[in-house]
């Protein structure tokens, strides 16, 4: 099977990461294919990066369906455009934040999340509630370190990880840890010694479901919430993403 992992900023060095992960814990007969669009913010923090990260997604996951992947990943922890890409896409789609946050309620009771700043927390809060696991988490975290301060061996992002983990465990009794951002996916290995409990990144958790996902042969259902969108005109820079059979049309030559 081939499974699309789509990182939706621009930043090529994170992935590299990211597929590197996928590829750590794939089955031997999985090929990961990784990506990022040409056009967009270089990280997204935030609701407004969010915004202008979810054209260049979607145009991903578009050639994704057209070259007949099994599944797609969206390698963002606030899940970006989710809703949207399960419309645009037959094959399962996995945001890594609900990958993430189930995977946790499987082995923990209580888990917190523990993501880069504080004005992520209310899209992860967000989610959560969306997804009916609110209730399993005990505290949404932010250890203050910008995304791509993961990606530079000077800063000491690692370390600050470590210690909001601490706080989870003390402050929160969290029994689980949930790595909030696509950027950290190289330390959960690492992070779940350290401390003694499970520390959960999306990224994998996100490959393994999604390789379920193929084997068990699930598709996204199109009878309703996820049906494919309604053929009509976009105009403008957006003519290109116009749903399937419908053409931009140019007012002075209808």
């Amino acid at each position: 099977m081939r499974i699309l992992i789509v990182n939706p900023n621009t930043t090529v060095a994170m992935t590299e990461k990211i597929g590197a992960a996928a590829r750590a814990v794939a089955s031997s007969g999985t090929e990961i294919i990784a990506v990022n669009p040409a056009d967009g913010p270089v990280s997204i923090e935030g609701y407004y990066d969010e915004a202008f990260s979810a054209p260049g997604l979607l145009a991903e996951i578009a050639r994704g369906e057209a070259e007949g992947v099994s599944a797609h990943v969206i390698a963002c922890f606030d899940d970006t455009a989710l809703e949207a890409a399960r419309s645009l896409a037959v094959a399962p789609v996995i945001g890594i934040g609900e990958a993430a946050f189930h995977m946790a309620t499987m082995v923990a009771y209580r888990f917190a999340v523990v993501t880069t700043l504080s004005r992520s927390i209310a899209a992860i809060e967000t989610n959560l509630l969306k997804y009916g696991l609110a209730g399993r988490c005990a505290k949404v975290r932010a250890c203050e370190v910008p995304v791509l301060a993961l990606d530079d061996p000077a800063s000491d992002a690692s370390a600050q990880i470590s210690a909001e983990i601490e706080r989870a465990k003390r402050d929160d009794r969290a029994e689980a840890i949930v790595l909030g951002c696509a950027g950290m996916a190289d330390l959960a290995a690492r992070l779940t010694e350290q401390h003694g409990l499970p520390v959960i990144d999306g990224v994998t958790s996100a490959v393994k479901l999604a390789e379920a996902c193929s084997v068990l042969n699930l598709k996204t259902s199109k009878i309703g919430a996820y049906a494919a969108p309604r053929p009509k005109p976009y105009l403008g820079a957006f003519a290109s993403f116009a749903p399937r059979q419908a053409r931009a049309v140019d007012p002075g030559k209808e």
